[in-house]
């Protein structure tokens, strides 16, 4: 298990040994955990084996493997592709930061530099860093660990609020006959049009967030969720309507392959949505808003056509 709590990890590269213990003694003083490397081969194990989170990584070193090629070679493997990378030079024309940039640097410092400055780079590196690994690639909403985030803020502000649990019903069967291209695309649709409803709202501000495939949480107040709903359900299903091939679109059903009947039909597209309240029940964990919000998803699930199902439990 990962421990969260645990200092990011810095490593640091130079062929310099003065400048590397200097640079990881400051580090080191920030809060950082720091590891050194004085050339592109060593560099390149030490990701492999400890993993750090960051790379501060001089660009001038000896042999072929000098910080252009090490960037690139992290770049090229898909296990180090995301790991944020800041380059050091002492020259500071500008042909040169774009070498280092074109090769896949997030950030470019030049020799002599403040050390508070390099600090903050690195932290500043890092966040962008973090956004990015929770923001989803296909819709560009974030993930759990912002959604989760946004639920625990407003546990903590003490005002009622809801979180609406969302996915699409008959989307294996699009999947299955026609691809997840084409799946994604009903993915998309769908993140568009939660979109739009959730900023149609007004004040004060629902959240939007991707969980993942075609799950989706919003987050708002209990009067929200109705419109929110309804003009995400609606927008979508009229839209989602263009994305079937014509013939099945206007027979109204899908007809895909089945392990125990050979084939089955499945209705066009619908959505459910669960919907949690925070005031009706004595929550302590974001993570038992999501679980009732699901709960109640399937719930939806078990109605026919869209449908929209809310906890009106007490503890």
């Amino acid at each position: 298990m990962i421990d969260e709590s645990a200092p990011e990890r810095i490593l640091v590269v130079d062929d310099d040994v003065d400048i590397a213990r200097f640079i990881t003694l400051e580090l080191g003083m920030n809060g950082f955990d720091t590891i050194e490397a004085h050339d592109g081969e060593s560099a390149l194990e030490l990701i492999r084996t400890h993993q750090p989170d960051l790379v501060v990584l001089d660009v001038m070193m000896p042999g072929e493997l000098d910080g252009v090629e090490v960037t690139r070679r992290i770049r090229a493997d898909a296990m180090t592709s995301a790991l944020p990378i800041i380059m050091l030079t002492a020259k500071g024309q500008t042909p040169e930061k774009v070498v280092g940039l074109q090769a896949g640097a997030d950030d470019y410092m030049v020799k002599p530099f403040d050390t508070l400055e390099l600090v903050a780079r690195v932290r500043s590196t890092l966040r962008r860093s973090q956004e990015t690994r929770q923001v989803s690639p296909l819709t560009g909403l974030p993930g759990n660990s912002r959604i989760l985030r946004e639920i625990a803020d407003r546990m903590r502000a003490k005002a009622d609020f809801a979180v609406g649990y969302c996915d699409i019903d008959g989307f294996k069967a699009v999947n299955d006959a026609y691809g997840f291209a084409r799946g994604d695309e009903f993915i998309i649709t769908l993140a568009r049009k939660l979109q739009g409803a959730v900023a149609g709202v007004g004040f004060p501000p629902a959240f939007l967030g991707h969980v993942g495939g075609d799950d989706f949480v919003f987050i708002c107040t209990p009067t929200q969720v109705r419109p929110i709903a309804e003009q995400a359900v609606g927008d979508f299903e009229a839209a989602a309507d263009q994305l079937y091939d014509l013939e099945d679109r206007a027979r109204g059903y899908l007809s895909v392959r089945d392990r125990t009947a050979g084939t089955k039909d499945v209705g066009l597209v619908t959505v459910s949505i669960g919907v949690a309240l925070s005031a009706r029940r004595a929550y302590h964990d974001p993570r038992e808003l999501v679980a009732v919000s699901s709960e109640m998803k399937s719930v939806a699930k078990g109605q026919p056509g869209s449908f929209v199902a809310f906890d009106r439990r007490t503890a």
